[in-house]
């Protein structure tokens, strides 16, 4: 398949069906994203609509976006049309390539560990033009650059950026089955209850009125979901906690928060208009939850855990309230 080492095919300069076979090194990826790296002029909209409407299949067999590709595999693809970038098109600028690179905790031959920014979106779209992945790929001479996981865009901390396709099933298949271990800071709302060193309630995700992602405690529909947390300061209307979520939801520990009563300061989505007003009266410019310490095993087979420091940001937060009492 040209442009791509992961597939075969003799796709013309005219969109028509393709059949990609899939070779070994991609084995065990999604099928929505092999497809999104294969064709990344293609929105992700289009994506899944050709699979949901059956035009994608595997092996001549209907399947969702889900499906995780074997080797060998073959897989057809309808006619898609990929617009040519614009020259124009917003690039990273120098200035943002080494805030990012300055962001690079460890390189390692398989891996790159990086302390993402608050405000940062992982990856472009929906409105952003380029994100941690696409900024670091301008700025460094590495030939394969992808996501291991990801943190949402006003997230700080800890994020994983596989440097071979080896390691990033290798990777990816640690954080599927539970084996990584993830630990964050996070100021929450009001005083977080005494009692409660772990919150267990099943989470769905659904979609808001205005069209945006949200997610909720769903004893009928939700997947389970498990987050322990643990008091480490408390402040006049505010609790500092640490929180280890054990299973990875979208939006886990954020939800899980909130559901006690004491959502995340400075979270729009699901602090109320009226709690969200107060902090930013206060100075609260950004949401208040950080990757602090990731643990997981790197593919030459050793356990390691790596630490972000607290942003300056964040700790400038925590000393405001400090300075209240």
């Amino acid at each position: 398949m040209p442009g791509h080492p992961g597939s075969h095919d003799s796709a013309e300069s005219r969109p028509r069906v393709q059949w990609l076979e899939v070779a070994p090194e991609w084995a065990g990826q999604r099928l929505d994203n092999f497809l999104m790296g294969r064709f990344r002029g293609v929105p992700k909209s289009v994506i899944y609509r050709v699979i949901r409407k059956g035009a994608v299949r595997a092996n001549r067999k209907r399947v969702k976006p889900d499906y995780r590709i074997a080797a060998g595999d073959s897989i057809r693809v309808p006619p898609l049309h990929e617009p040519e970038q614009k020259p124009d098109r917003a690039q990273p600028g120098r200035r943002v390539q080494r805030r990012m690179q300055a962001a690079v905790l460890h390189e390692a031959p398989d891996f790159l560990v990086v302390n993402k920014p608050a405000g940062i979106a992982v990856h472009g779209g929906s409105g952003v033009n380029f994100g941690l992945i696409e900024t670091l790929r301008a700025g460094r001479d590495d030939r394969y650059l992808e996501l291991v996981h990801r943190l949402d865009r006003d997230t700080s901390g800890l994020i994983l950026v596989a440097r071979r396709r080896s390691a990033l099933k290798a990777l990816q298949d640690q954080f599927r089955q539970k084996s990584t271990h993830k630990v964050y800071r996070v100021l929450v709302v009001g005083e977080w209850p005494q009692a409660v060193n772990r919150v267990e309630a099943p989470l769905q995700r659904v979609t808001g009125g205005t069209g945006e992602r949200l997610v909720r405690v769903s004893a009928d529909q939700g997947k389970a979901a498990r987050t322990d947390f643990r008091v480490l300061e408390r402040f006049s209307g505010y609790t500092l906690l640490e929180a280890t979520p054990l299973t990875g939801r979208t939006h886990q520990i954020r939800v899980h928060a909130a559901c006690q009563g004491c959502p995340v300061a400075g979270d729009a989505k699901y602090l109320d208009g009226a709690s969200q007003a107060a902090w930013q009266r206060g100075g609260g410019d950004r949401l208040m939850l950080h990757a602090q310490q990731l643990t997981f095993e790197t593919p030459a087979g050793e356990r390691v855990t790596f630490e972000a420091p607290v942003p300056d940001d964040f700790e400038a937060q925590i000393q405001r309230l400090g300075k209240r009492q």
